[in-house]
């Protein structure tokens, strides 16, 4: 496990750690990575309610089978 704090890579400031995901032989794998950052002053800023689109459990937003 990654026990390091993640910083944004334009301001330095600490962001938060997320958990996304990776097809590793056949089995989805946890990855820890840094999330978007809060900084207002920061050009990285991301708004707090401009996260990506959740469809329903399971399925990848915005792809179409």
């Amino acid at each position: 496990m990654d026990s390091e704090e993640h910083a944004c890579p334009v301001c330095g400031q600490p962001v938060e750690t997320v958990v996304k995901r990776h097809k590793t032989l056949g089995a989805w794998v946890p990855v820890w990575v840094a999330g978007p950052c809060r900084n207002p002053e920061c050009a990285a800023y991301a708004e707090p309610g401009a996260e990506r689109e959740k469809g329903p459990p399971g399925k990848t937003a915005g792809k179409e089978s």
